[in-house]
């Protein structure tokens, strides 16, 4: 702020330091200045100079932002705001109208800006290019999504070389070698095999490598494995290279059965015809083996539904091993109690106080998969597996009720033989058969939530943990505290699609330095 005198000392001037605003002036009389007249002066000046050294440090903020400041303080309109507010309006009315038909679309964001600048487009035209451009991206992605799904199922779907090359060799050492024929177990622990004072495993399986985990795991993680019988029940063509391994590869001092489907003389054609129909008819085969793109409207499908449809399409939920578990009690008349097992567990902690659980005359002891942590994994209801607008479902089943899990199960064969609970499983498969399979589209479970239905006691969720085989996002404190982690899913440990964190789990129970891994390259990854 600068006083300036006139010559004739007749006025004064207040202006700006760069002088470019004036900010008073003052005119004092020609002759002189009375006291009275300085006095009020300096009184004036007194009051305002704060005000003008106020609006002085604005205007020079103001030239040293950028006039930033300015319009809040001196009262300025801001175009922004309004160019801002045209835009929206622009983008609104492009995105109700259809995208002009021809428009030539730039391949990238640097493309469209250098595009703009050239042909000088206005803002219509951009928002229309912007538009297009990114549901094109979208679609592009949604359609990697889809491919990368089929993709994926077709790799769960397949053996992978190193499990087949296994299999082959240990059938052929069957039938070359003494020792790989070998009873199992021996004669004199025959008896062993119906002692219901023992802890009796059965696990159901074709996969050799996956059965050798699970046995060897929950040997190591026993307490007591002197007190365990394993029933390995396979299928014809795996009988033989089955037997090899586990005839080659003890696992002292548990004793372990193998067993053929064939071998069962309960498992005839008719007992199992609904079965017999689930493998052989047409319709069936081609529905889980087929197209599975053909016919399906992928536009109005989310890729997690999709993924659940494939999921629900697994060959393996047709196989006689996937249904074999409804037959335990006729399968093992001289059992009372047993653990089942699926093929994708590894047991991590001692088992054996699950024969201590009172079951309460129930005849299924398994964990709830309604009510937990991981809201993915478990929040399964009935909604989950069934068709509710199929008028027996919507008439015989609640869509709340708790789903519960296969894969480590409890099972009271003593109850159990009191139940018409097969005879329910046979009846909802015809059901099931005869809508076309429009009741449900999920392998064994949903005939089995029926079947059970009043018959399950739910167990503590720290004995049986799910979801390794799909939820990348798994809780690894969560893991290592369970008793049983379930790979169930596609991404199973021994395929390359596995989750690599959560493969650690699995294959430190994988002898590596066995021969027949060795030679068939199943390498430690």
């Amino acid at each position: 702020m600068q006083l300036h005198f006139s010559p004739s000392m007749r006025s004064i001037t207040i202006s700006s330091s760069n002088g470019f605003i004036k900010l008073m002036k003052i005119k004092v009389a020609a002759r002189h200045i009375s006291y009275r007249t300085l006095f009020h002066t300096i009184l004036i000046l007194a009051f305002l100079l704060p005000f003008v050294f106020i609006l002085t440090a604005v205007v020079t903020l103001e030239d040293c932002l950028g006039r930033r400041l300015g319009p809040r303080f001196l009262g300025r309109v801001d175009d922004s705001g309004r160019l801002v507010r045209d835009f929206y309006k622009i983008l609104n009315q492009v995105n109700a109208e259809e995208i002009p038909h021809g428009l030539k679309l730039p391949a990238s964001f640097s493309q469209l800006v250098s595009e703009m600048k050239n042909n000088q487009y206005d803002a219509r035209t951009f928002a229309f290019m912007l538009r297009a451009m990114m549901e094109k991206f979208e679609r592009e992605i949604r359609e990697s999504k889809f491919s990368e799904l089929m993709n994926k199922h077709f790799a769960a779907s397949s053996i992978p070389k190193g499990i087949h090359c296994l299999s082959l060799r240990l059938t052929d050492e069957y039938s070359s070698n003494a020792h790989a024929r070998k009873q199992l177990p021996p004669p004199e622990l025959l008896p062993l095999l119906s002692n219901k004072s023992y802890h009796h495993f059965i696990l159901s399986t074709d996969n050799i490598l996956a059965a050798s985990v699970v046995v060897a795991s929950t040997v190591q993680s026993s307490q007591k494995p002197e007190k365990i019988v394993f029933h390995v029940i396979t299928d014809k063509k795996t009988y033989a290279g089955m037997h090899s391994w586990f005839a080659l590869n003890p696992i002292s001092p548990a004793i372990v059965e193998v067993k053929g489907v064939h071998q069962f003389d309960w498992l005839t054609r008719e007992n199992v015809p609904v079965l017999e129909a689930v493998e052989n008819q047409n319709g069936i085969r081609n529905y889980y083996h087929g197209n599975h793109v053909a016919g399906a409207n992928l536009s109005d499908t989310t890729p997690r539904t999709f993924a659940s449809k494939l999921q629900a399409r697994s060959p393996k939920y047709i196989s006689l091993l996937n249904h074999l578990r409804i037959y335990i009690p006729e399968l093992f008349p001289n059992l009372d109690k047993v653990v089942f097992l699926d093929d994708d567990v590894v047991i991590q902690r001692d088992l054996s106080p699950l024969w201590e659980i009172d079951l309460e005359g129930k005849v299924n002891g398994a964990v709830e998969t309604c009510k937990g942590e991981d809201e993915w994994v478990m929040s399964k209801h009935f909604r989950n597996y069934f068709n509710f607008s199929h008028p027996l479902i919507s008439k015989n089943l609640d869509p709340d009720e708790c789903a519960w899990a296969y894969g480590m199960n409890i099972f009271d064969l003593s109850a159990w033989r009191k139940t018409n609970i097969r005879e329910t499983y046979h009846s909802w498969l015809r059901e099931n058969l005869k809508s076309n399979l429009t009741m449900w589209k999920l392998g064994t479970l949903p005939p089995a939530l029926i079947a059970f239905k009043g018959h399950v006691h739910p167990i503590d969720p720290s004995w049986h943990m799910l979801g390794l085989g799909y939820q990348n996002n798994t809780n690894i404190e969560s893991v290592k505290k369970a008793a049983v982690i379930h790979y169930n899913g596609q991404s199973k440990p021994w395929l390359q699609i596995g989750l690599e964190h959560l493969r650690p789990f699995w294959t430190k129970h994988v002898n590596y330095t066995n021969d027949f891994i060795r030679n068939c390259h199943i390498l430690e990854s």
